[in-house]
């Protein structure tokens, strides 16, 4: 009696990500290469010499704190969510949206501090780089407030819920990612004066 062997080969499951949550992730790997980029060219151009040497403003404590509370409150909205509170996903939202633009206000508000201190954008080097990246992060928080408005108006209308997360779930991850980026930032920066 002869015994057949057979090898059946099952089908490989392809990887599978939202399309739009594929984007985001491109996104931010492309917002990391561009903060790289800006922090080597720091260091670089800091080794060149003629380099002023300032405190960075007081308000750039008072607006990490701000952020990393956001960073709070927009994971609160996303569990809220999860467990399908809409009025806490909603309270938290609009939480991490007012923290948002606190931050906005209160990066305005440091670079009034370094005018006092005589830090310009057109100068010295320095201070140039100090306005230009916490400028360009700030551009990043205003789309991130904008993305927290969608999905704000999205759970007044019952479109973020346990079975449909994927909206806030791409504003937790990008807002996340935000508040990282701006504690390595401003480490970074507290750290190469």
């Amino acid at each position: 009696m002869a015994t057949e062997l057979r090898i059946v080969e099952e089908a490989n499951k392809p990887l599978a990500m939202h399309p739009k949550k594929f984007a985001l992730w491109l996104f931010i790997a492309s917002v990391v290469m561009i903060f790289a980029s800006l922090t080597s060219a720091y260091i670089v151009r800091q080794s060149d010499g003629n380099w002023m040497m300032f405190d960075l403003p007081n308000l750039f404590w008072i607006t990490s704190a701000i952020i990393v509370l956001s960073s709070g409150t927009m994971h609160w909205a996303y569990v809220s969510a999860k467990k399908d509170d809409l009025e806490g996903t909603k309270i938290a939202i609009g939480i991490t949206l007012v923290l948002g633009l606190a931050f906005l206000v209160g990066q305005f508000m440091a670079w009034g501090e370094l005018v006092k201190r005589n830090v310009y954008f057109v100068g010295n080097p320095s201070g140039s780089f100090v306005y230009v990246i916490s400028g360009l992060h700030g551009m990043h928080i205003v789309g991130g407030v904008v993305f927290l408005l969608i999905v704000l108006v999205a759970a007044f209308r019952y479109k973020v819920h346990a079975k449909s997360l994927s909206q806030i779930e791409m504003c937790a991850t990008y807002w996340h990612f935000l508040d990282v980026l701006w504690l390595y930032l401003f480490v970074f920066l507290l750290l190469n004066r």
